[in-house]
């Protein structure tokens, strides 16, 4: 762990524009071994890519994945207040306790895939303002957020994943991909934790009143961040953006750790290089963002409960990759012949 190298947004940026790429001596040595493992070329299909990429992050043309890590961080929105969930914000405080002790989906997953994980709870006694008055973070509250995010990944670990827990951060998920996608507010809109019609309607119009209040935001991504997001979602950013400069692949989760995303990816393209995808979730856009970020799914199973659940179950696909990949014998090795 290590204190952020920012302190203000334009220093977050220049962290950004500083980060460093994939090792390309590995990207073509993990090439050249693919080629010569026992199996047709491409056989393993999508894996075989994973695997290439994951070794070019890394920095090893034969890498072992041992050390996942996930995070979950939680926050609290102001926006709540206008009846966007069909929970209460008190709802968050009582998940975070559930996380620590172990009892949450997100945590029997992590275990499943023999990962690290922890739970960093911001400020939930103090929830973000209601973005449809005005900026929902001030720019320290961004920039702590984002902090906070960057101190919370282990330059040990192998692999990151980021989730959330905060009642009404679909909203602010909503908001944020209507700032940097344009078309109208329903089109970025879901039910989140099952709201009705009425409610869906209602979020509709909330998102639209967030974006006619902070007018940055469209133009500017880390203004749509801080003015639209939430600290958690500030968090996760930070995070990815701290896998970055320890060179630590990132599977994304569901709507809202994209819509996080998102924002590095569009205030510096490539800023995401790093990172796949690792499910599609039931609320209907996250799909559409995905697409605007050129990530494919690896998983599309229906799921939407966030927490990092659903990159969490990704875990083992790429284990599998890359466990293939550095484990599986050359023909050579083998002794069987490749034609």
């Amino acid at each position: 762990m290590s204190d952020a190298p920012f302190s203000t947004l334009a220093g977050f940026r220049a962290v950004l524009a500083a980060a460093p790429g994939p090792d390309r001596a590995a990207v073509a040595a993990a090439e050249d071994r693919n080629g010569q493992l026992t199996k047709p070329p491409g056989a393993l299909g999508r894996l075989e890519d994973l695997a290439i990429w994951y070794a070019g992050w890394r920095g090893d043309p034969r890498p072992a994945l041992a050390r996942p890590q996930v995070i979950v961080f939680a926050g609290n929105h102001g926006v709540t207040a206008r009846g966007v969930s069909a929970f209460p914000a008190e709802v968050t405080v009582q998940m975070v306790a559930n996380f620590e002790a172990g009892g949450a989906a997100v945590n029997q997953l992590a275990r499943v895939a023999g990962a690290t994980m922890s739970v960093v709870a911001l400020d939930l006694d103090r929830p973000t303002a209601d973005f449809t008055e005005g900026a929902a973070m001030t720019e320290a509250e961004v920039v702590a957020a984002l902090a906070a995010g960057w101190t919370a990944v282990d330059p040990g670990a192998d692999l990151l994943i980021v989730g959330e827990m905060g009642i009404g951060n679909t909203t602010a998920a909503a908001a944020i991909a209507h700032a940097l996608y344009g078309g109208a507010a329903a089109d970025w809109t879901g039910r989140g934790t099952g709201v009705d019609d009425a409610g869906l309607a209602l979020k509709a119009r909330v998102v639209a009143e967030g974006l006619a209040a902070n007018p940055d935001a469209a133009t500017d991504p880390l203004e749509a961040l801080r003015c639209l997001g939430g600290r958690e979602l500030a968090a996760m950013a930070g995070a990815i953006a701290r896998a970055r400069a320890e060179r630590i692949p990132v599977i994304l989760d569901g709507y809202i750790c994209t819509a996080a995303a998102a924002c590095l990816e569009r205030a510096e393209p490539g800023a995401l290089d790093h990172a796949v995808a690792g499910h599609v979730s039931a609320e209907a856009a996250h799909g559409r963002v995905l697409e605007a970020l050129g990530k494919a799914p690896l998983l599309a199973l229906g799921m939407r409960l966030g927490e990092g659940s659903g990159a969490a179950l990704a875990i083992n696909i790429l284990k599998a990759a890359v466990a293939c990949h550095s484990g599986m014998a050359t023909f050579a090795e083998a002794g069987v012949a490749d034609g």
